[in-house]
């Protein structure tokens, strides 16, 4: 393990122990919730990364009744897409013990994310936040959620200082056009985990993390120098 600032490195060795590792921490986040709060928000990415990690956490036992699972950005697709991440962590988190959680979507089935923005915008804001544990994933181009380089609403998205929970966002390396809760609705958690594997993106998020070169610019540097929530990365080959 290693600490720079605000930013704590757990390595790993495999996949397989990175995801328990972390399904471990955060189902411990979810049960202080449940004991102290009676009851728990998370709030997880989609991708390949996080695949191995949401099965572990499925089958932690706790009161997953009281849980609330949403998701830290969506493409704007239905839930039959295979590009869904709510269909991802439907078939993968949301099932064995975890399959009796409460599932917050994004997607309202607007024609555009700006046509459900008010939907989905309320939805989060009925949350109980702060979220007991947010888990980030991130890109080969530095994005993390939908703060993709070169989005229409990047700035807004990454203002510490904004009011809007949920943007859309759309962007040459997006492909769907996407809607994303922001950073500052981000920061309102408990705990927040960097889900990363491979070489590159590791020392992706060492240049993000210094400022070097073109990494000043990438989007998950403003989750790495952010002072609200320490950020923990749990990074495997």
């Amino acid at each position: 393990m290693t600490t720079h600032l605000n930013v704590t490195t757990h390595s790993f060795t495999d996949g397989k122990a990175q995801a328990t590792a972390l399904a471990e921490r955060v189902a411990e986040r979810l049960r202080r919730g449940l004991a102290e709060r009676g009851h728990a928000v998370l709030a997880v990415s989609g991708g390949s990364t996080p695949k191995d990690f949401f099965a572990r956490l499925s089958r932690e036992k706790l009161d997953w009744a009281k849980v609330q699972v949403t998701l830290v950005d969506e493409r704007w697709v239905a839930e039959t897409d295979e590009r869904s991440n709510a269909r991802l962590v439907k078939s993968l988190l949301l099932q064995h013990a975890a399959g009796a959680a409460q599932f917050m979507p994004l997607y309202t089935g607007d024609a555009t994310p700006e046509a459900g923005l008010a939907t989905t915008s309320a939805r989060i804001g009925a949350l109980p936040l702060p979220f007991d544990a947010v888990v980030l994933g991130m890109g080969d181009d530095g994005h993390t959620a939908s703060f993709f380089p070169g989005g229409d609403h990047l700035a807004d998205a990454l203002d510490l200082d904004g009011t809007a929970r949920v943007l859309s966002m759309h962007a040459p390396g997006a492909g769907e056009p996407r809607i994303t809760l922001s950073l500052p609705t981000l920061l309102e958690t408990r705990a927040l985990y960097l889900l990363v594997a491979g070489e590159k993106k590791r020392d992706l998020l060492a240049d993000a993390r210094l400022g070097l070169d073109a990494a000043q610019h990438y989007p998950v540097r403003a989750v790495l120098t952010q002072q609200r929530v320490p950020v923990a990365v749990y990074w495997c080959p």
